[in-house]
């Protein structure tokens, strides 16, 4: 059934334009989530390892009045699902281009930047991911990307990387693609298997699904 609704939840992207900033969230059960609106967008974990995303920093708010708000798929209507369909079009040689530069299947490179970002260049997510592949900080610099919003750059730099992770994991696709979410040193700790983490859980669920469609 979840494999159902991502599918469907995807599909509902590409039949309509969406124009400006997407923003990507994830809910307390990993389930991934776009919307146009920044709200909610500072991440926290609390001392039972609960996720929560709030308007505001928490140390600028007093604790008597902060409240914690989770997301569900309630707070996103079908417009904040939707991404441009030109994007895809528009990316599409990109894609094609460095997939078969670094021979990376492009259907695999098409999959995780739909669950990435849903083709939006300008997607950021709350953990501060910018980008087509939404490459960190840290992602970026490890991979020559000196300018993350740059599409030709990001996508350059999310394939060496991904490349990288097929390369480490051999064979296991499920592995690769964990890592590409968790980082791969998640990967390790939790003994060469997807880490436990919800959101890394369905994220391989998603671009799986996606993949072999």
């Amino acid at each position: 059934m979840l494999k159902i609704l991502l599918i469907l939840s995807v599909s509902l992207l590409s039949q309509a334009g969406f124009a400006g900033t997407i923003y990507k969230f994830v809910d307390k059960d990993g389930h991934i989530f776009y919307t146009n609106k920044p709200k909610n967008s500072y991440k926290y974990t609390d001392n039972d390892g609960k996720t929560y995303f709030a308007d505001e920093p928490r140390n600028s708010i007093s604790k008597s009045i902060f409240k914690f708000r989770t997301y569900t798929s309630k707070d996103f209507t079908p417009r904040t699902l939707r991404y441009s369909s030109l994007n895809k079009q528009r990316f599409s040689d990109l894609i094609e281009q460095t997939a078969y530069k670094y021979q990376v299947d492009p259907k695999l490179l098409h999959a995780v930047i739909q669950t990435e970002s849903a083709y939006d260049a300008d997607a950021i997510s709350s953990a501060g991911a910018v980008g087509l592949m939404q490459l960190m900080p840290e992602t970026a610099k490890r991979f020559g990307v000196t300018d993350r919003n740059d599409p030709d750059q990001n996508v350059e730099g999310g394939t060496r990387y991904l490349k990288h992770l097929l390369g480490l994991f051999g064979p296991n696709l499920h592995l690769a693609v964990a890592a590409y979410n968790a980082g791969e040193n998640a990967v390790m700790k939790y003994n060469n298997t997807i880490p436990p983490y919800p959101e890394t859980q369905n994220y391989v669920k998603q671009v799986l699904a996606l993949y072999k469609r």
